[in-house]
């Protein structure tokens, strides 16, 4: 996207007095595949037999993988939390559902909520992302902390699909078809907290509290669908372990530690 320099002086005038606005903040934010950790836990594992836990740099959750067959859409609920800074400056994490991202990398799917914490304010965000295209807000849709909150991800063909998002507190809801040129594999299905990136660097990671999805379920081409029980757990290592997941038939729960 090409701006004139007169919107871009504006864009920059607003990152400096507070929270970018919503050009300059899609024109920064992305979503983005796991990146693995290759920090002291994640060798340690690597190192041994356990293999029930997966450390990355940028995502906490559980991805789900189908070794035979694919994933046509993924489906969780959870409670916007209120997130806390770990130091001075802004922090940030994202609670999202997504199709792919993990073993395969190609393109993802994925609609969810970020939330931001800046001194003594918190700000909400939903937004969805066809990566590698950068991510796009959805305007308008009010979030706060302790809202209840439905994701869904539908993957309709190898280059299509449709997100959606319903504040089940406030009635209110979002919908949008994504079309891109990276293929979708429908391998991974996904409920993850990710510290996602601006620019080209992670931002920092927010102490988001406990992010539990319920009604966390898959569906596969053949029909049927599947719990998170089975899935690849993962946990956030940024120099130490600062998630603790779990999973059971129907819930992904994240703990920030």
């Amino acid at each position: 996207m090409f701006f004139a320099s007169a919107l871009v002086s504006l864009l920059l005038a607003s990152v400096a007095l507070g929270r970018p606005s919503i050009a300059s903040r899609q024109n920064r934010r992305r979503s983005g595949p796991l990146i693995p950790s290759n920090g002291p836990a994640a060798n340690l594992i690597s190192n041994t037999t356990v293999s029930h836990v997966k450390y990355s740099q940028n995502w906490a959750g559980a991805s789900l993988e189908s070794p035979s067959g694919t994933y046509t859409s993924v489906k969780g609920t959870f409670t916007v939390p209120t997130p806390k800074a770990r130091g001075s400056g802004s922090h940030a994490a994202s609670a999202w559902v997504g199709i792919d991202g993990d073993t395969c990398a190609s393109g993802i799917m994925q609609t969810g909520i970020d939330f931001t914490i800046d001194g003594s304010r918190a700000s909400y965000d939903a937004w969805y992302e066809y990566y590698p295209a950068v991510s796009s807000d959805f305007t308008g849709f009010s979030v706060k902390a302790g809202d209840v909150i439905t994701l869904v991800a539908t993957k309709t063909s190898s280059t299509s699909g449709s997100v959606s998002i319903t504040n089940e507190t406030t009635g209110k809801s979002v919908h949008k078809t994504l079309t891109g040129s990276h293929k979708l594999c429908g391998k991974n299905a996904e409920w993850i907290v990710e510290d996602f990136e601006e620019g080209s660097s992670l931002v920092p990671f927010a102490d988001f509290g406990t992010v539990t999805f319920t009604g966390a379920k898959a569906t596969l081409a053949s029909g049927g669908t599947v719990g998170p029980s089975g899935a690849q757990l993962l946990d956030i290592e940024q120099s130490s372990v600062l998630t603790s997941v779990s999973a059971t038939s129907d819930s992904v729960t994240i703990r920030y530690v």
